[in-house]
């Protein structure tokens, strides 16, 4: 009998499945409603349509891994392009031509940049919706830093005077302020107080990894879109503090599409097929961890393993449950390759945790979004650029990937230390280290070959801890093991095989 339930059925190459073909069908009469026809016939401007509460409507494509989404969501903005529909890219990027206009969008960055990796232009929600609103001390706090601590010193809640100081030693040594406020465990993204929302309205939206939406982005998203249309995975994990439950749970039935056939393209994947077999609910950690060694016995796609493998995490992280396992195993890569603490080595991976740069300068930060540095990109560490505080890197996945650009690069350590900074621009690209990530931050993300480390999925078995009435440990490795696009580590003891070779020739690969 197969993991997969329900069992696929096979179609001709290139159509629907039947479930797509009802949802596909479903959605185009949704969007007819708002007086927008996609079969070929322009678009014509229409007055906005929505819920009765001056909201807009909102219709949700629901299905697990392989179920075919992506095809949903990608013909449907091609379908719009092809209509005559404007696409808004950006929240400068309306241009008022009267047209009828439309934006694909995705939660976080990484989300967005995996939707463009497949051909799908795609940006944020904050970057087409929101504008931060930033708390007036962190300016103060900046001036007082450039001034090199000469006046009043700055009063903020999250800011004690021993650490001021510690900022100031900081700054004074290096130049930097967003390395300084790294050096107390802060960052200029914590001074958002608040943001504000665009005030004129886009007609359709479609939303990638809606899972991931909390309530107030979804109504948000309903205040600027007439027309909503959300993607999503029931299976995934619920946003932090949404009391595990996804933004499309309180939809009316007829306002919900499920896709529950498997798509020829994962059809046989042994990834998926134990992605599915989570959801028996007498599957247990122990039936779980015998369904992966049986897989891993038949088809080499599904590896269990004993130790961590190091030369793995230098190009693909770790994928854990809690902050301080990322932590430590980020310490235990550096310890096998050797790499001294103060030290940065070339070939290190690195994740681009988003850019410190003052809002004047939003050309720069848009120079950085389209090298490919959102928020959430992979990048590898090449040396030192040539000018002070710039790092060379290559940038996974970017059209061109080598590029030298302003750093701030940080090594987090954990009972309370300060974090290492082995460089530090005045601004520019923020980066934390890259060998291992928590599940939560990895949603949306995929990798060819993904190591999940299990004792810290059975440490949310012990914690006894559920979501939306599933135990979260199915959640947490649902989400984990389909990051894997070609291949599954399950890595299942807190320990690290040693490296063949040093970093420096896994980094020879990008040179």
């Amino acid at each position: 009998m197969s993991l997969l339930t329900p069992e696929p059925r096979r179609e001709e190459a290139g159509a629907y499945s039947g479930d797509q073909q009802d949802a596909f069908e479903r959605v185009l009469a949704f969007v007819a409603e708002s007086g927008l026809t996609l079969e070929g016939f322009p678009a014509a401007a229409g007055a906005r349509e929505t819920s009765g509460d001056g909201l807009g409507r909102v219709f949700a494509i629901l299905g697990k891994a392989g179920s075919g989404k992506t095809r949903l969501l990608a013909d449907l903005g091609r379908m719009l392009t092809e209509a005559d529909v404007e696409q808004v890219t950006a929240d400068h990027d309306l241009k008022r031509s009267g047209r009828r206009t439309f934006s694909i969008v995705a939660p976080t960055n990484k989300a967005a940049s995996v939707l463009r990796n497949r051909g799908v232009e795609a940006t944020t929600i904050h970057r087409i919706i929101y504008t931060p609103v930033y708390d007036p001390q962190y300016e103060k706090l900046a001036e007082w830093l450039e001034g090199n601590g000469e006046g009043e010193k700055p009063e903020h809640d999250s800011l004690p005077e021993e650490m001021l100081d510690r900022a100031l030693a900081f700054y004074r040594e290096t130049g930097s302020i967003p390395a300084a406020l790294a050096a107390v465990g802060l960052r200029g993204s914590e001074f958002i107080t608040g943001w504000t929302r665009r005030d004129d309205s886009i007609d359709i939206g479609l939303v990638d990894e809606a899972s991931m939406l909390d309530d107030k982005q979804l109504e948000d998203l309903r205040r600027v879109f007439d027309t909503l249309i959300l993607f999503g995975d029931p299976a995934q994990l619920a946003p932090v503090g949404q009391s595990d439950a996804m933004a499309f749970d309180s939809l009316p039935e007829d306002s919900i599409a499920l896709l529950e056939q498997v798509h020829r393209q994962a059809e046989g994947n042994p990834i998926v097929a134990l992605a599915y077999a989570l959801a028996d609910p007498e599957m247990d950690f122990e039936g779980f961890e015998r369904a992966l060694r049986e897989t891993a016995e038949r088809d080499d796609r599904v590896v269990v393993a004993g130790r961590a493998d190091p030369a793995l995490m230098a190009t693909a992280p770790m994928l854990v449950w809690r902050n301080a396992t990322r932590i430590r195993l980020i310490h235990a890569f550096r310890t096998a390759y050797g790499i001294p603490d103060t030290a940065l080595e070339k070939g290190e991976p690195l994740i681009c945790d988003g850019a410190e740069i003052p809002l004047k300068h939003r050309k720069k930060r848009i120079a950085l979004e389209q090298a490919g540095l959102v928020k959430g990109a992979q990048v590898f560490y090449q040396g030192p650029g040539r000018k002070p505080g710039f790092a060379r890197l290559h940038v996974a996945g970017a059209d061109d990937p080598q590029i030298s650009v302003a750093s701030i690069i940080q090594i987090e350590r954990g009972d309370g230390q300060e974090p290492i900074i082995p460089l530090a621009a005045r601004m520019g690209a923020v980066f934390l280290h890259g060998a291992a990530c928590t599940i939560h931050k990895a949603q949306g993300s995929q990798w060819p070959q993904v190591q999940v480390f299990a004792p810290d999925l059975y440490a949310a078995v012990r914690s006894g801890r559920s979501e939306n009435g599933i135990p979260l440990w199915k959640r947490l490795a649902y989400v984990a093991i389909t990051r894997a696009q070609e291949r599954l580590f399950w890595v299942t003891r807190y320990a690290m095989a040693k490296p063949e070779g040093d970093i420096a020739t896994i980094a020879h690969s990008f040179d």
